[in-house]
């Protein structure tokens, strides 16, 4: 401790190395936490056990049809995703949208888009439903004119009363409203919803049908997304003519197998910065033991005296080793306090960070970015036996040291 204390500034810079390795590894954690988090949260909202299906452009010549003809989903590829796989598919919706609708109650009114959609909506894309209902299966068969709205809509249009059961235009068509919905989001045009059959017929859609979402069973594995995203592409294939082999022509998000190919590659992320963080310590630790040797260097002629009087060489170990030890613990607290500050800093100042992500839609991002108070022990632990191997070898050669030859070592 003595020769610690007499350089300073070599100690202090070495140990400098050791608190920054701690440190960047309890940051480069949390950070990775921050990201494994914020998608976990996000993905958990929403239903994992779902496919969404969107209309393609077709690359591939076929049945003389040309390269470059845009798939336009109906109702007949609801029909036969709700018909034709019972083994996969446990409940089919679609969702048809009207952009621009001027909804208005009294002199207040705002502009947002209408989406027609069927009851599983809700589930699917995790609409919380704070007042009344969402739309239910005979609001389908009746094509009732009925209406959800986002919570910040209502609180726009229905200043001064309640919103349930009053009636709002919407275009040229007066809707009542039948439910309070709120989301992740905090968009002010938030769209609003009524049935899907309403929307088809009261704005001349037809059959179009912008997208279909699905629940599912069974697609828990790649191989067996795989398999029935082929039988599904034949199929739909079949009703619109296009080379069942074409992947541009239909598009098929599986949400589960997508959720688990995420979730490894999550997990290679902290793999990296377990890596990254580790070879940063790894040149605190090179330091130590540098220093150990300079040291040992230094002190041969005073190990020498020490034998000459009858020291062990398990009391030159120690002498070393302690002071290995020491400046690790010491800094590695350091580094161990500043790193864990660090994070907690990062949650409170980018942890409920809001992202706009297009569509109305937004997320809470870098959510929790901190490192559990064991692992961040356990990392301290670590640097500290690994101070205990850095000063080993130097302590060896300090053991070794013949008094004959230190006498001459001045």
């Amino acid at each position: 401790m003595v020769s610690l204390s007499r350089n300073k500034l070599r100690t202090a810079l070495t140990g400098f190395a050791v608190a920054w390795g701690i440190f960047m590894l309890l940051v480069l954690l949390g950070a990775g936490n921050g990201i494994i988090h914020t998608f976990q949260a996000n993905m958990n909202t929403n239903a994992l056990n779902t496919v969404t299906v969107y209309g393609g452009m077709t690359t591939n010549a076929y049945k003389g049809y040309k390269e470059g003809r845009y798939i336009e989903l109906d109702n007949r590829d609801l029909k036969a995703t709700e018909e034709d796989f019972p083994e996969n598919i446990t409940s089919t919706g679609g969702l048809v949208r009207q952009n621009n609708v001027t909804v208005s109650y009294g002199s207040e009114y705002v502009s947002i888009r209408l989406n027609g959609v069927h009851p599983n909506y809700d589930h699917i894309n995790a609409l919380k439903i704070i007042e009344g209902r969402f739309i239910n299966p005979l609001d389908i068969r009746e094509r009732r004119k009925i209406i959800v709205l986002h919570k910040n809509t209502a609180e726009l249009l229905f200043k001064h009363t309640k919103p349930m059961g009053k009636y709002v235009k919407a275009g040229n068509t007066n809707y009542q409203v039948a439910g309070i919905y709120n989301d992740q989001g905090n968009d002010q045009n938030a769209p609003a919803y009524i049935p899907f059959t309403t929307l088809q017929q009261i704005f001349n859609k037809g059959n179009h049908v912008n997208l279909i979402v699905a629940t599912t069973e069974g697609l828990d594995t790649q191989e067996k997304s795989d398999v029935f995203e082929t039988e599904y592409r034949k199929k739909l294939a079949g009703i619109h003519d296009f080379d069942p082999n074409d992947k541009s022509a239909l598009y098929i998000s599986n949400r589960l197998t997508q959720y688990q190919q995420t979730m490894t590659a999550m997990g290679l992320l902290q793999l990296s910065l377990w890596i990254i963080g580790i070879f940063t310590l790894m040149s605190g630790i090179v330091g130590v033991s540098n220093i150990m040797f300079i040291t040992v260097k230094e002190r041969t002629h005073e190990f020498g005296i020490r034998k000459a009087l009858g020291a062990k060489p398990r009391a030159i170990y120690k002498l070393i080793v302690v002071e290995s030890i020491a400046i690790t613990t010491l800094f590695g607290y350091i580094g161990m306090v500043c790193g864990v500050a660090a994070t907690e800093w990062m949650n409170k100042a980018y942890g409920s960070t809001t992202v706009d992500l297009g569509e109305n839609n937004s997320a809470t991002m870098f959510i929790d970015p901190t490192v559990d108070i064991s692992i961040a022990i356990g990392a301290t632990l670590l640097l500290i036996f690994a101070g205990i191997l850095a000063g080993l070898f130097p302590a060896r050669k300090a053991a070794n040291v013949r008094p004959i030859e230190s006498l001459n070592a001045r």
